[in-house]
């Protein structure tokens, strides 16, 4: 489950991710028409069970709500392995998250055990380099905007050689 990105917030993140392609580090750079916030990952399913989460999915109320892009990040400063844009919105989106969980529940998911925190993966890191820290700190305190979220999609991720092909399955307003 995800929040898509407004295309005018996918534009911006061409900003930031052009030093990272200038860096020595080996990186794969996610192409910016993939961008999303991920609510939760629920690996292969079968096609009756994508029905059936649509469905519950559909039963969800949450109120709709903005997010600010405030940041890039990384998840560890020291070794990164993913380098992410900072969602804000006041545990909106843990929030949301949560209650996706909770109405999917039922069908045999299991709630995370990690502290929710919203994010943009934008690269991920194949091979360290000094070079990345430096890339990205001048986009530490980064303003990319920020957009309203009132739905949530389904998508169904297929890898390929070239990279993720996605495909929204259910979109569900919110």
């Amino acid at each position: 489950m995800a929040i898509d990105l407004l295309p005018s917030l996918r534009e911006a993140f061409s900003i930031v991710q052009e030093p990272l392609r200038q860096c020595s580090g080996r990186l794969s750079i996610v192409d910016p028409e993939l961008l999303h916030i991920t609510l939760k990952f629920l690996g292969e399913l079968p096609a009756e069970q994508v029905v059936r989460v649509s469905g519950e999915l559909k039963t969800l109320k949450f109120p709709p709500f903005s997010v600010s892009i405030t940041g890039i990040s990384a998840n560890n400063p020291k070794d990164p392995r993913v380098i992410w844009a900072v969602v804000e919105d006041g545990g909106k989106t843990a929030a949301l998250a949560e209650a996706v969980g909770s109405v999917i529940a039922p069908l045999g998911f299991s709630p995370e055990t990690r502290p929710f925190r919203p994010h943009i993966t934008i690269a991920r890191v194949k091979e360290y380099h000094p070079d990345i820290p430096r890339a990205i700190a001048p986009f530490y305190s980064w303003n990319g905007g920020g957009m309203p979220v009132d739905r949530i999609l389904l998508k169904k991720s297929t890898l390929t050689p070239q990279g993720s092909i996605y495909e929204t399955l259910t979109e569900v307003p919110l």
